[in-house]
């Protein structure tokens, strides 16, 4: 499952090997002793009333051997018509029953061969009188004919996932017309038993095929393979997928619809090609390959990397709409949200090739190792999370890598921050779907990239080919991984996994030198600054960087005291010292060094973080050294670097301020990335005159191939020229690029009159702007509509009524905010209004002032009936907070 809700909520570096330097290679270890390491803490602790939460592994008491579903779909009553033959035994105990999960449901009957068969439904159970005793050495084989009902089935989802009916209908009657009709499931995390009766546990495995009886003209996706399509007597179609590897039921998957299915291949090592497609909307099937096309690659990277050759017997992807996720690994049938649907030039702009990643690897972690238990979910997604770093480092590079790594790192201290901290693996959780966060995700990414620094990718990767060979089709628990990767390594691990797997928070690390001129030696002082109330005193291994006359010296040192000194030699002059030289640790750093060794460390620095931080902070040197520094940064190899550089020009002066400024005009029409053409082509209005500014954004909406770049050409002419930026903007409002109409829109949301509600409204409502830029779309509709007549606001509330019913679930969750954004504006417009009408009062102007009590009367009403609207909306969405930002002249 990947997280993408904290893109929203929140918006998640580091060495992949652990080689030292290649001049010098010192190794420096501290005490280890209970002396340096212990601290007593002296505290009053109630004793407990009661024993503490602990939420187990279900207990098996049946082994699921093999699920056959045969399914046909009621598209007018949202239900499914199911045949179920459960084969099964009892896992130790003999038993003369069968419980099972089966949600919301209506069952007919339950048999074993022509034997009708006693059982009870309550309270989604399903308990099955099995008509005698069955021992762990007999099978048996169930058969359930009952009726699924999601649309009748209460529950709640989660952030990263936010329903769970298991079953979805899309438009089933057509009504929408800019919405494809379809059915798709969501089993993560027990979902899957409100479509079929099973034991819905992560540490239950099973084979599977299913039956799908549709019209033909529809195409579906399960798992497994096709192997028979075939036309029935009435017409309709049976198509049956068979998948014989045993799986969890939460990753049973269905997709109907009619669906484009674009044809791609992965060639394995022995020469035999397996299917992998992408199945897309009509409008969307010259696109697919853009957008999925790595597939074939990753698939053979991770197999590589892994050791383990990927597993399943087909790799297909699937793009959905009004999806309650991100995306869902599905064995070898991933779902995607409508968030993917890019053309080529969106995919200039970004890509969402770390999520295809990190869907695909679950299918080693996950799918083939199953976390036993939801306290063990880091298992599946702290792999799948790293995942997207193993892609960057392989597809982009060591730089592209370690700055996506840095935002997953500040994704975990933002959700920690929000939501608090926790153990990584974690039994005494509210709720299972509370471990769907950025500790099970991001901060479980980064352990695991510490820990390959620490083992070294030989060893790392070889515990990892460990664990997956010795659990494969089983489930896990966190154990198990630390086990295999002993194993390998020959050295105990329990410190490693203790500190970071069943203990909270990260470390806080304050480092500082001082220099020993007379010895020749640098005094390194390490402070854990950390609550220790409530984080450990961590073991931290890590290296440390010297540079000195002789070049660079790497020692490697160990942790693991509240106050640590280590002494280190140098040569000649000492020149600078990187903290954590491998840029991988997990830990809030502060250190304190000389501006001139930040300028030494942007040029001698290897990893992204030092290099930037590097640029920061020795930016602000005023000497001509830190003069170049900016202007070498402007044209560093690494997209971010030049990114962050063109903020720093406003410190250049003379010469090489215009030199900067030349480099800046320059990066806008020609730098490879998109973004940074984008922020130099916002960054020109600090310099340039009018006149050639507008020169220079016409030129780039006209001929920049970036919808970014477009957009930020617009939004900066608006500002300067609000007419002549949307005559440029009128053309591109019939892009099929959800980007460049929601860019359009935000332009027309600051300029724009009453002639352009028709754009934004259909916009609003059609179906090019999709994934999260509808969100962007409904922030711009409510500021627009914010500074128009009453008249209009007061047609635009079918609109929001419209939202209400058929947005999705985040335009739902934020649609309150937007509403209450706008009551207070028309609670503005009447202060206004009322102070002039005080004016004409007291000038005696009549005209003036009954025509401006109407205006504040409609104005009133207007609020009224919106305020009435907000109360409806909070009370069914729980009253999300949203930032409504305002663009062009009201930001």
């Amino acid at each position: 499952m990947n997280k993408l809700v904290f893109s929203i909520v929140l918006g998640a570096g580091l060495m992949a090997s652990c080689t030292v330097s290649k001049e010098k290679d010192e190794v420096i270890v501290s005490h280890d002793s209970v002396e340096s390491s212990a601290v007593l803490l002296e505290q009053e602790q109630d004793i407990p009333q009661t024993r503490a939460v602990y939420h187990a592994s279900e207990t098996i008491l049946t082994d699921l051997i093999h699920t056959s579903l045969q399914v046909e779909f009621d598209w007018e009553k949202t239900q499914m018509k199911g045949i179920e033959f459960l084969t099964a035994k009892p896992h130790f105990y003999a038993t003369d029953s069968l419980i099972l999960d089966a949600k919301g449901m209506e069952i007919n009957s339950v048999s074993i061969g022509s034997m009708a068969l006693k059982y009870t439904y309550k309270d989604d159970f399903l308990r099955i009188n099995l008509g005698r005793t069955y021992t762990r050495t007999d099978t048996f084989t169930v058969m359930i004919d009952y009726v699924a009902k999601p649309e009748e089935y209460k529950a709640k989802g989660s952030a990263a996932i936010t329903d769970a009916k298991g079953l979805y209908f899309i438009n089933p009657k057509g009504e929408d017309p800019n919405k494809m009709p379809q059915i798709w499931t969501q089993g993560e995390t027990e979902a899957s038993s409100v479509w079929f009766p099973t034991i819905d546990a992560p540490n239950v495995k099973t084979t599977q095929e299913i039956k799908i009886i549709v019209e033909d003209k529809y195409v579906t996706l399960s798992n497994g393979k096709l192997i028979e399509s075939k036309k029935l007597a009435d017409g309709r179609r049976m198509d049956h997928w068979k998948q014989d590897l045993p799986h969890a039921p939460y990753l049973f998957m269905m997709g109907v619809g009619e669906f484009k299915v674009v044809k791609d291949s992965y060639t394995r090592p022995d020469g035999t090609k397996m299917e992998v497609n992408y199945y897309v909307e009509p409008e969307w099937e010259s696109s697919a390959k853009a957008i999925f096309g790595e597939t074939p690659e990753m698939i053979r990277h991770f197999s590589q990397l892994l050791g383990v050759e990927y597993p399943w017997d087909k790799y297909h992807q699937i793009v959905v709409r009004d999806y309650v996720s991100g995306a869902m690994e599905n064995t070898g049938a991933v779902i995607f949200g409508d968030f993917v649907y890019k053309n080529e030039r969106e995919l200039l702009d970004g890509n969402d090739q770390s999520t295809i990643a990190h869907e695909l690897f679950h299918h080693w972690f996950g799918d083939l190792v199953t976390c036993e238990s939801w306290s063990n979910l880091p298992l599946n997604e702290s792999f799948a999370n790293y995942s997207q770093y193993l892609w960057d480092e392989h597809r982009f590079g060591l730089d592209e890598a370690d700055y996506q790594a840095e935002g997953e790192a500040d994704g975990y201290y933002q959700s920690a921050g929000m939501q608090g901290h926790h153990n990584l693996i974690w039994f005494d959780y509210d709720d299972k779907e509370q471990m769907f966060d950025g500790h099970s995700y991001n901060k479980g990414g980064r352990i695991l990239h510490m820990l390959r620094n620490y083992l070294g990718d030989e060893a790392f990767f070889a515990g990892i080919k460990n664990y997956l060979s010795k659990n494969k089709f089983k489930p896990a628990e966190f154990h198990q991984l630390r086990l295999a990767f002993e194993e390998v390594s020959g050295e105990d691990l329990n410190w490693f996994f203790d500190q970071w797997f069943l203990a909270s928070n990260h470390p806080v690390l304050k480092f500082s030198q001082e220099v020993d001129s007379v010895n020749h030696e640098v005094v390194v002082t390490i402070e854990q600054k950390q609550d220790l109330a409530t984080t450990p005193i961590y073991k931290l291994p890590m290296h440390i960087a010297i540079f000195d006359g002789s070049g660079k010296t790497t020692h490697k040192v160990i942790v693991d005291e509240l106050k640590e000194e280590i002494r280190l030699p140098y040569t000649g002059m000492l020149k600078n010292i990187i903290f954590d030289d491998q840029q991988m640790l997990l830990a809030k750093k502060s250190e304190d060094k000389p501006t001139d060794w930040y300028i030494h460390q942007f040029y001698n620095g290897k990893r992204y973080a030092a290099r930037k931080d590097g640029l920061m902070l020795g930016s602000k040197d005023k000497s001509d050294l830190g003069q170049q520094l900016i202007l070498d940064a402007l044209k560093d190899p690494f997209w971010h670097i030049r990114l962050l550089a063109i903020s720093k020009i406003t410190r250049l002066k003379d010469a090489k301020k215009e030199a900067g400024i030349a480099q800046l005009k320059k990066m806008a029409l020609e730098d490879e990335k998109s973004i940074v053409r984008s922020t130099a082509v916002s960054a020109l209005a600090k310099y340039l005159n009018d006149e050639e500014l507008i020169v220079i954004y016409e030129d780039r909406v006209s001929n920049d191939r970036s919808y970014s770049v477009v957009t930020s050409a617009l939004s900066s002419l608006g500002k300067l020229d609000a007419e002549k930026a949307m005559t440029l903007a009128k053309p591109l409002e019939t892009e099929r690029s959800s980007s460049m109409v929601s860019g359009v829109a935000q332009l027309y949301a600051s300029y724009g009159g009453a002639d352009k509600y028709d754009f934004i409204v259909g916009a609003l409502q059609g179906n090019v702007v999709q994934g999260f830029d509808r969100l962007g779309l409904l922030n711009s509709f409510t500021v627009y509509l914010s500074k128009q007549s009453p008249e209009l606001i007061d047609k635009a509330y079918a609109i929001y009524q419209d939202q209400a019913k058929t947005g999705g679930f985040y335009m739902k969750l934020f649609l309150p905010q937007n509403v209450k954004y706008l009551v207070n504006q028309l609670s503005a417009r009447q202060n206004k209004l009322n102070e002039e009408l005080e004016a004409y009062e007291a000038n005696n102007d009549a005209a003036l002032a009954d025509q401006t009590r109407k205006e504040i009367a409609k104005l009133k009403a207007l609020g009224e009936k919106y305020q009435n609207m907000i109360t409806a909306l909070e009370s069914e969405s729980g009253g999300a907070k949203m930032i409504i930002q305002q663009s062009g002249d009201d930001e």
